[in-house]
């Protein structure tokens, strides 16, 4: 019809007088009715989660919601009609939460479609695959509707990092300058001493060594939270992406970041995606917490596959696995190549070299941290158990202690952590070189 100014997505669908008037009065017959009104939910909170992976959108009630969802093409938008709930501000504010950068949102908005569903429609840069599903109240959450956004076609993380600009040692093109800058003039009788055969040298690696670093939590799962607000997810991606430079830095060594932003991983998921890169070693980032303040020090944990190594351990294995349920995680979906990987149990050799690999980088946290524990703990965190590559869950410090927390907030803390971690990690490459696994080409 001539004159329309707003997508017609958001109209009545074209209905009759006659209909959308009876309509109407049945709606207002419901919200007189109190049991009517008290079932309506509310929506409280709308979050957007931007992230290269997927974007996921949250839609926090105070009652479950009832939902319908379709996608439409040329130009791609997904649908989704909201049954029985009310179009607040909360609703009617949805594009304020979009960020231009959003990789998979173009234009997001809320409107009456007809009485007793609210429409929303998310415009999309790309085609999307959408999981859609609800989620019961936990933690500090109530209901939750989410929409996760997955790419029709998305990227191979192992084409990615291998892309990386770097040159044939594994490093950046800017470390590489710096590395030369940083040697000094060779003299021609230097380099003719070079070219004789060396009397011993150590095996040589002739392929780059890749180190999964895993921020701990993220987008709507927090992790812990200190005293003065510091919230762990943020704490750990911070110290992730130290690491990570400082990976890159190293000649033959490049690091993946299972996230490099605010958004959730489940915790398989994080197995599947440094396995997918073929990394050498995974080693997940956490700030710990404990019911009393006085618990400080770091600690450095390995998977067990016969019970933890102590109480303390099993809890803090308890919470940690948990962050499914407070990031959220659709259940209805079935991943055979994620569930072949975590019930994959004949890993007794990994488990021992995830125990040298601990012991190393304890050993280098006890230079700038008392340790909670002087050895390496074990129990059955669901982010370790990759059958092939060694893993630990490194808890820096205790969040919940307010000098640690403030140490936490500390850059140059988070420095002195890095490079500790870091540090363990040449030891152990020290005394276990890297085995000889099919050649990665930088170029593809």
């Amino acid at each position: 019809m001539p004159g329309k100014t707003e997508d017609d997505t958001l109209k009545t669908g074209g209905m009759g007088r006659r209909e959308f008037l009876q309509g109407a009065a049945a709606t207002f017959l419901l919200l007189l009715s109190p049991r009517g009104f008290a079932a309506a939910p509310s929506i409280l909170a709308v979050r957007i989660w931007p992230a290269e992976d997927y974007t996921r959108v949250t839609l926090e009630s105070d009652s479950p919601i009832k939902f319908k969802q379709f996608l439409v093409k040329n130009p791609e938008r997904l649908v989704i009609d909201l049954e029985d709930v009310e179009l607040n501000s909360v609703l009617k504010g949805v594009a304020d939460k979009l960020t231009v950068s959003d990789p998979y949102i173009e234009k997001f908005r809320a409107g009456l479609f007809k009485p007793g569903v609210v429409r929303m429609v998310l415009d999309l840069k790309v085609a999307v695959k959408p999981s859609v599903f609800t989620l019961k109240p936990v933690g500090q959450y109530g209901n939750r509707l989410v929409l996760d956004l997955y790419p029709e076609h998305p990227a191979d993380p192992l084409m990615a990092l291998v892309k990386n600009p770097g040159d044939e040692a594994g490093g950046s093109p800017e470390a590489a300058r710096k590395q030369a800058d940083a040697e000094p003039a060779r003299s021609e009788e230097d380099k003719h001493a070079d070219a004789k055969p060396a009397k011993s040298k150590k095996p040589v690696v002739d392929r780059l060594v890749t180190i999964a670093i895993d921020a701990g939590h993220g987008g709507e799962d927090p992790g812990a939270i200190g005293a003065h607000g510091t919230r762990e997810k943020d704490v750990t991606l911070a110290i992730a992406r130290r690491l990570k430079v400082r990976i890159d830095d190293m000649p033959g060594m490049r690091c993946f970041l299972t996230r490099d932003g605010d958004y959730f991983v489940p915790l398989g998921q994080r197995v599947v995606k440094a396995r997918k890169v073929k990394a050498d070693l995974f080693v997940s980032v956490h700030a710990d917490a404990f019911m009393t303040p006085a618990a400080s020090g770091s600690s450095v944990f390995a998977l067990s596959d016969h019970g933890a190594t102590s109480v303390a351990a099993r809890w803090l294995a308890k919470k940690e696995n948990e962050a499914d349920l407070i990031g959220g995680v659709n259940l209805d979906v079935k991943d055979p190549y994620l569930a072949r990987t975590l019930l994959d149990l004949s890993q007794t050799a990994t488990i021992n070299d995830s125990l040298k690999l601990g012991k190393a980088v304890l050993n280098e946290l006890g230079g700038i941290n008392r340790l909670h524990k002087g050895e390496v703990e074990q129990a059955g965190f669901a982010v370790l158990k990759s059958p092939d590559i060694p893993s630990i869950l490194v808890e820096t410090a205790f969040i919940s202690n307010p000098e640690e927390e403030r140490r936490l907030r500390d850059d140059a803390y988070q420095d002195k952590m890095a490079n500790a971690i870091v540090s363990g990690i040449q030891r152990y490459f020290a005394k276990n070189p890297p085995v000889a696994k099919s050649r990665l080409a930088r170029n593809g």
